[in-house]
């Protein structure tokens, strides 16, 4: 193994302590890592693409590759209120792709940046999935939170000032899934949630 790789496994490794933003700003007990988002994201993928006539294999390796930018940069959390984004979604991109570009590199593998441009371009149905499957991640991991009761919502958060509950996190993927699938397992997993609050949730 040369030097630059190690250097850039390392790099990759990262993504084990980096935690989600959102849980933090949401005082989430033991929120997260990004790794562990990935892994959830990947497992949906090997056990949904079949259904959307997806190449399994091409999936799995799309999601887990889709946030690696992430190991240098940071989660920059999506949020849904007005003025919470913290930098514009075109200079969020441009650094991760920067990022991305680096972290393969040593390993002269072409075809991980490809999958990755793929991905954030979402004009391929692999792309369109592979994004639906994080998003349906996200909202699986608010019901595991919300059921498990893991931050106090009685706490105010000025994070959330406009979201009650883990809403916000069913929000801000409602509008961006793309495919009938997802669009099918998130109503499933928002009906359970609401279920859980007691109430219609926030969109």
């Amino acid at each position: 193994m040369m030097t630059n790789e190690l250097d850039s496994l390392l790099e990759w490794f990262g993504l084990k302590d980096e935690l989600r933003t959102g849980w933090v700003l949401r005082n989430i007990d033991s929120p997260e890592s990004v790794a562990a988002h990935t892994w959830g994201t990947a497992s949906l993928c090997l056990l949904y693409a079949e259904q959307e006539d997806v190449d399994p294999q091409k999936a799995v390796t799309m999601a887990l590759i889709h946030d690696l930018g992430e190991a240098r940069t940071g989660d920059i959390a999506t949020r849904a209120e007005e003025g919470r984004q913290t930098i514009p979604k075109s200079e969020k991109e441009a650094a991760e792709r920067s990022a991305v570009t680096d972290l393969v590199g040593p390993f002269n593998d072409t075809e991980l940046l490809s999958l990755w441009e793929e991905y954030e371009a979402r004009d391929t149905p692999t792309a369109q999935f592979v994004k639906d499957m994080d998003l349906i991640d996200n909202c699986l991991q608010a019901l595991k939170y919300e059921r498990q009761g893991r931050y106090d919502e009685a706490e105010t958060n000025d994070h959330f000032a406009e979201f009650e509950n883990l809403d916000e996190f069913f929000a801000t993927a409602a509008p961006r899934i793309q495919t009938e699938l997802g669009q099918d397992l998130f109503e499933q997993i928002k009906s359970q949630y609401e279920r859980e609050i007691g109430r219609p949730c926030q969109l």
